[in-house]
């Protein structure tokens, strides 16, 4: 073994892997890279000037008992002294510019794992040791000749998936073609202006993210990666699309987003497996007709553009389940004749005079609504052939009538109307919750047949109050009413003139309270509804506690800090509104009024939540707790079944992330329901 492995390394290893030109695999068995080299190693330089190396890249140094070899050309005794007492000098690349530096334990695990994430590491530029991770000698090869098991870099596992994100980098080499093994390339976040051209010999890519960057522009090389199924280029200053856009057949997901695209290639029609297409926040002023024949297409949000008009054969996409729209320059909506699958059509925020029958008929699937802050003036009966509607926003047009058959919408759990000139309704009945105004437009649907020419009633929020007591409220509409009086007491005329008429309804909501009226005791055996909201009430005093046929309470906008235990003795309390208050405890009162259907506990400080109290609460339908000070949500609070609405947005806990709270209350539940311990 002398001249061998002795004094030195040997330095004519081979590359780890085979190349084009080597020897075939050895009968019966796949070759595995870097075999040979080994093999050589370990019989000697004899064997190995019978077996020469297989890359050109090195050649075979002169030993003491082997054959002929070329000489190694002859360096300075000052070279040689300086690298002295390092056998690795040899074999090394010219240095790079300095730069943050890959730990050579990453680039290890890489070769064997098959996966390098440097993200996150202020580079400027990759190193180019990282591109020729699968051609270059290891290091260790020449540190390590025991070959045991977990050494056996010649066993290494080709690149598959490279994480660029969160550095610095202004370009990319063409050198990443050196790389061809690639199905995960992760580049956002970084300040790339281009992308080389040599991205198109990636032949194996499958998911390609460079969003987040400052790219004007695509080379037309990228439109060769035909086993491309993810694409994301959102957050760039892209202007323009490559014609040929529709090469990339097998493309599933493409996100364009947040560019400045103002028009899209009619090539986008072959993307015939496309499930997900993101054109938000571009300046699209009209989207092409072929984009129909994107037969697979799922998900089409198209928010926040200045489209004008949407193509009538957008219609024809079967596939389609989620539709978005918003903020755009729509003055009416398409027609869906095909769109049996449509889940979720958002067209918030645009110019939408006219709501038609045929806009709906069609959309049997349906479960999400959203056309808040348009100019819809009325709301066709054929809305309630959309069964299957879970959520309905119409907040914020011009609607002053609503058909009373909309509370018949089975499935319906959430309906905003609140910005609507509506007559019908009064406006504290519009705070009450989903739930308690479907409960109204049912009670509506048989006066609404019985009286069909005649005017909507004038209702007690808009009633003439030129009296201080209004006596037609009290005797006809059973409301004592003494709201916005900016008043510290309620007169005691008002209750005097109750004498025995049985009062249903107490608003005296918009004053100066700074308690309770005592004399509310008196409507004890009548009143239903009491509205306090919007005062300086700090305490509930016991003679609320005594209002046994109480079904809901609005104390919003107070100074409330808690609520007495006595409140337990109110039975029959459907709905209480507790937000803008001062709580930094969910009131434990709460957990013992089982009749509860809805909590409206928003914009408080409460910071914690019990899930099993709450799960004894079997009639709880809505939670509001929006605006508080939740670290952490419990994930038993998943087992709530009965919730229909969970309202958590505005506190600081982690999880659930945004994303999940904006899928809605089911997603959220199931969500919290997997992050129960087993």
């Amino acid at each position: 073994m002398e001249g061998g492995f002795a004094g030195r390394p040997c330095s004519h290893f081979g590359p780890p892997f085979r190349r084009r030109g080597s020897r075939p695999a050895p009968p019966g068995g796949k070759w595995r890279p870097g075999e040979a080299v080994a093999r050589r190693a370990l019989r000697g330089p004899a064997a190995s000037a019978r077996s020469p190396p297989e890359g050109p890249r090195q050649a075979p140094p002169s030993s003491a008992g082997g054959g002929a070899a070329p000489a190694r050309p002859r360096r300075g005794m000052a070279a040689r002294r300086g690298r002295a007492g390092d056998p690795r000098a040899g074999f090394r690349r010219p240095a790079a510019e300095p730069g943050p530096a890959v730990p050579q334990g990453l680039i290890r695990a890489a070769r064997k794992s098959g996966q390098l994430n440097l993200s996150g590491r202020s580079l400027s530029e990759v190193p180019q040791h990282v591109w020729r991770i699968n051609l270059d000698t290891p290091e260790e090869a020449h540190q390590n000749l025991s070959f045991g098991a977990a050494d056996r870099w010649w066993e290494q596992t080709d690149l598959t998936k490279l994480i660029l994100a969160s550095n610095k980098l202004q370009c990319l080499s063409e050198d990443v073609k050196l790389l061809p093994a690639l199905i995960v390339l992760d580049v956002h976040d970084n300040q790339l202006t281009s992308l080389p051209s040599a991205l198109g010999e990636l032949e194996n890519l499958q998911k390609l993210d460079v969003s987040h960057n400052k790219l004007k522009s695509i080379p037309e090389e990228l439109m060769q990666l035909s086993h491309l199924k993810s694409l994301l280029l959102h957050h760039n200053e892209l202007s323009h699309l490559p014609d040929g856009f529709g090469q990339l057949v097998n493309l599933e997901e493409l996100d364009l987003s947040n560019n400045h695209l103002t028009d899209i290639p009619t090539s986008f029609a072959l993307l015939i497996n496309l499930v997900r297409l993101n054109l938000a926040c571009n300046q699209l002023k009209n989207l092409p007709a072929d984009i129909s024949a994107m037969k697979s297409l799922r998900q089409l949000d198209c928010t926040k553009n200045y489209l004008e008009t949407v193509p009538s054969k957008l219609a024809t996409m079967a596939s389609l389940e989620q539709l978005y729209l918003r903020k755009n320059k729509l003055r009416s909506l398409p027609e869906f004749p095909s769109c049996k699958l449509l889940k979720e059509l958002h067209a918030g925020e645009n110019q939408i005079e006219i709501l038609d029958a045929e806009n709906l008929k069609h959309l049997n699937s349906l479960s999400v609504l959203e056309l808040r802050d348009n100019k819809i003036k009325s709301v066709p009966d054929e809305i309630t052939l959309l069964q299957k509607l879970e959520r309905l926003d119409l907040a914020n047009n011009d609607i002053s009538r609503l058909p009373y058959t909309l509370g018949n919408l089975p499935q319906l759990k959430f309906l905003a109307l609140e910005g609507n000139p509506l007559r019908t309704i009064r406006r504290d009945l519009l705070q009450k919750g989903t739930q308690e105004l479907l409960k109204y437009l049912r009670s509506k649907i048989q006066d609404d047949v019985t009286r069909p020419n005649e005017e909507p009633p004038v209702t007690a929020m808009t009633l003439p109050s030129e009296s201080r007591i209004n006596m037609h409220a009290i005797t006809s509409l059973k409301l004592l009413e003494y709201s916005e009086k900016q008043a510290a007491v309620i007169p005691d005329e008002m209750f005097n003139a109750v004498r025995s008429n049985p009062v249903t309804t107490v608003n005296f909501s918009k004053n100066q309270l700074n308690e309770i009226p005592p004399r509310i005791v008196e409507l004890k055996d009548s009143v239903c509804d009491v509205n306090l909201g919007f005062n300086k009430i700090s305490s509930i005093s016991l003679e609320l506690c005594v209002l046994h046929k109480l079904t809901h309470l609005d104390i919003r906008n107070n100074v409330l800090t808690s609520l007495p235990e006595e409140m337990e003795a109110l039975t029959r309390l459907q709905i209480i509104n507790l937000s803008f208050n001062r709580f930094k405890a969910f009131p434990s009162v709460l957990y013992r009024i089982l009749a509860l259907e809805t909590i409206l506990l928003s914009n408080n400080q409460v910071g914690s939540i019990d899930p099993l109290q709450l799960k004894k609460m079997d009639k709880l339908g809505t939670l509001d707790l929006q605006n508080n000070d939740l670290l952490q949500v419990p994930p038993e609070l998943g087992n709530c079944e009965t919730l229909r609405t969970l309202l958590l947005e505005g506190n600081p806990f982690r999880t659930p992330r945004a994303a999940i709270l904006a899928k809605g209350t089911a997603a959220v539940l199931e969500y919290l329901r997997s992050r129960i311990p087993t």
